[in-house]
């Protein structure tokens, strides 16, 4: 393994890899094939489900600045997700993927270079890390609810939204999707793009070296599949199809 990488980020990259094929497999069985499995329908499914998602939004928060080229790789994952849609269009319409994970995880990533090159354009004093972290971790809570109508955090309803937020299908890559709109995976800007700031500013907070050498090892198998997770990404529901049909 290259000695210039985080492999223990790779590995943690890896094993969610791991389980979110699982997970689609599953999926697969579930809600393709028709085969009832209840507690993957129920919270255990769900929660599940969260904590892969969870997972690769913030890692990927967390990992922004160790791309070479961060602006390149936003567009590659952002036309990554623009395929999925494509495909997923054509070919299993009943399951359409509009601005799924990797749409959120591209646009991301291009939000980030733009705020980072008009920070050091301005040359703007830096925002203190702790403060980052506290102030989006407090806005992926309280909007956590937004794209279902509220505000609050996984069926902590504070407050509800008026219903004319949700009456325009322009807004619905910012969390306020508009009448009729339906997608088997939907991560809108609000509330994960505060999630994956959460991620940033935890780097900015623990990054220093002496914390960051402790990331260097790695279990190998998994740090592979993590460096490689988004031809994986893009491959693995096309081979899970093509088992289903042989067997």
């Amino acid at each position: 393994m290259s000695e210039s990488r985080y492999n223990a980020l790779d590995s943690i990259r890896g094993l969610l890899l791991i389980n979110m094929v699982l997970y689609h497999a599953l999926y697969d069985v579930v809600y393709i094939k028709g085969i009832p499995l209840d507690w993957y329908t129920g919270p255990v499914g769900y929660v599940w489900q969260q904590g892969i998602c969870w997972g690769f939004i913030f890692l990927s928060g967390f990992c922004f600045r160790f791309s070479r080229r961060p602006l390149r790789h936003g567009l590659i994952v952002l036309g990554a997700g623009m395929l999925v849609t494509a495909v997923t269009w054509i070919a299993m319409p009943e399951q359409r993927i509009l601005y799924g994970v990797l749409y959120l995880l591209g646009v991301a990533g291009l939000i980030q270079c733009a705020t980072w090159w008009v920070w050091r354009t301005l040359k703007l004093p830096p925002y203190p890390a702790w403060l980052g972290l506290s102030l989006f971790g407090v806005l992926f809570f309280l909007t956590r609810g937004v794209p279902y109508g509220y505000l609050g955090f996984e069926g902590l309803r504070l407050m509800e939204l008026p219903g004319w937020l949700y009456q325009s299908q322009w807004l619905t890559p910012f969390g306020l999707p508009g009448p009729g709109f339906w997608s088997s995976d939907y991560f809108p800007l609000v509330p994960w793009l505060f999630l994956y700031l959460c991620g940033y500013f935890l780097w900015r907070l623990v990054g220093y070296k002496p914390v960051m050498e402790k990331l260097r090892p790695g279990i190998r198998p998994l740090a592979f599949l993590g460096r490689h997770s988004l031809p994986i990404y893009l491959l693995h529901q096309p081979a899970l199809m093509l088992i289903f049909m042989i067997f």
